[in-house]
């Protein structure tokens, strides 16, 4: 793998409350030089890095009902529908856990189904937060957002009580078909990290630590 076909599988990630407008800018100037596929950021700066990558083919996809899920239907589809009318390209949106864990699967397909609509096309990445289900919790939300249209399944939001691994994304993608994607995100950090995500099955990655890994490559 090269480094611009690594380049093309990372999500560059600043999700950080206190980021600043310095941050994104920096954030949006390494996606662009290094031909990152998206930056991943908190929807506030959605209308700005819209700005700061007019014209580069880098993708803009903010978080919804972000880290923890729990907000209602409603506010995600409104939310979405913001970011894409901001210029976000992918929406990151957080399930409904709670929902899952207490019984009621078909509230979070429909929820996921109206964010997929609200996207409007756009690919939607439906984020399980892998370290607070069971295994077949996992396999279930999976199926659930294949089913509701989403683009990708995601391993976690980075804040949880763990990240991606290896056991988790193989398990993803044994659970969807070849339509979906899978995306690791939380805790990698160097490319050793990447490439058991992506030998694992992962088609996209979620890191901070872009540069970090793109620079342990040779070209």
């Amino acid at each position: 793998m090269t480094r611009a076909q690594m380049a093309r599988m990372i999500d560059h990630t600043q999700v950080r409350a206190y980021a600043t407008q310095v941050d994104i800018i920096e954030l949006c100037e390494e996606a662009r030089q290094h031909g990152l596929a998206a930056v991943t950021v908190n929807p506030a700066w959605v209308s700005f890095c819209a700005k700061q990558l007019a014209g580069a083919p880098v993708g803009i996809s903010p978080v919804v009902g972000f880290p923890l899920g729990a907000n209602t239907a409603h506010v995600k589809v409104e939310e979405t529908r913001e970011c894409v009318r901001n210029g976000a390209t992918e929406i990151d949106v957080v399930i409904n856990i709670g929902a899952l864990k207490s019984g009621y699967p078909q509230f979070v397909e429909k929820e996921i189904a109206a964010v997929v609509s609200a996207a409007d096309g756009r690919p939607v990445k439906v984020i399980l937060e892998a370290g607070y289900l069971t295994d077949d919790e996992k396999v279930l939300v999976c199926r659930l957002s294949e089913k509701a249209g989403a683009a990708y399944v995601k391993t976690s939001t980075g804040f949880g009580n763990s990240g991606a691994t290896v056991a988790d994304v193989l398990l993803m993608r044994d659970a969807v078909s070849n339509r979906v994607g899978i995306k690791a995100a939380g805790g990698i950090r160097c490319f050793a990290d990447a490439m058991a995500m992506i030998d694992a099955g992962a088609t996209r990655i979620g890191t901070s630590a872009a540069l970090d890994i793109i620079a342990e490559m040779s070209e």
